[in-house]
């Protein structure tokens, strides 16, 4: 694996050469582009920060596609509980989804990474924050389901999406968008305070999604209440 940085004169590229086969599948989870046989992702040349954040991508990009792949264990107690500690007093409106939701509700589940849910100036604050772990600028996605996108590594992996709107509802309500925002649930892990989603939405999105030994793990917490 080489890992390059181009430019052109608007845009900055981060290259990812000669990536083993077993990196594929994650490096397209990721969402970098494959052109000509590398892996790209590009971002506005006066983007603050970026030689930074190159910096970053050099040392993570390795360990961050291992975990993603599945090929290297995930620190996730230790990395959550850091990261609890630095959002902690900074006033930030934030909740935790995806697998690591129910991980801290105690289900058998292995978190590979941390969904954050933020507002717009929660997104931005978390950019600053997590300024020495970036490996993505925070974003401005005006176009998507959130108006905000920033990925982070922090011995695991850390996105988050801030000013979630309606299409993340769209065309069925999911376990991250305004629906969820209204039923958040409260859970202590470790000694901290976390909000989640209700598992009932969690459920019925793997079960969307075909995720059947998860399907079975929220049954099960659902039942032993």
């Amino acid at each position: 694996m080489k890992i390059t940085r181009r430019y052109s004169d608007d845009e900055v590229f981060f290259v990812i050469a000669e990536l083993e086969p077993a990196y594929h599948a994650a490096a397209k989870a990721l969402a970098y582009t494959e052109v000509n046989g590398e892996w790209v992702d590009l971002y506005p040349r006066n983007t603050p920060h970026l030689d930074r954040i190159f910096q970053t991508f050099e040392r993570a990009i390795e360990p961050m596609l291992r975990q993603t792949a599945g090929l290297a264990a995930v620190p996730w107690q230790a990395a959550l509980h850091d990261l609890v500690r630095l959002l902690d007093g900074e006033g930030i409106d934030w909740w935790l989804g995806g697998s690591a939701a129910l991980a801290v509700r105690g289900l058998d589940v292995t978190p590979r990474d941390f969904d954050l849910i933020v507002d717009a100036a929660g997104a931005i604050r978390l950019g600053e924050l997590l300024l020495p772990a970036l490996v993505q600028p925070v974003q401005a996605t005006p176009d998507w389901f959130c108006g905000w996108f920033g990925r982070a590594f922090m011995q695991v992996r850390i996105e988050w999406v801030g000013e979630v709107n309606e299409r993340a509802d769209q065309p069925q309500v999911s376990d991250f968008g305004p629906t969820a925002a209204r039923q958040l649930e409260v859970v202590a892990w470790n000694g901290q305070i976390i909000r989640v989603p209700p598992l009932h939405l969690q459920l019925a999105v793997s079960r969307a999604r075909g995720l059947a030994d998860r399907v079975q793990k929220i049954e099960a917490a659902l039942r032993n209440r």
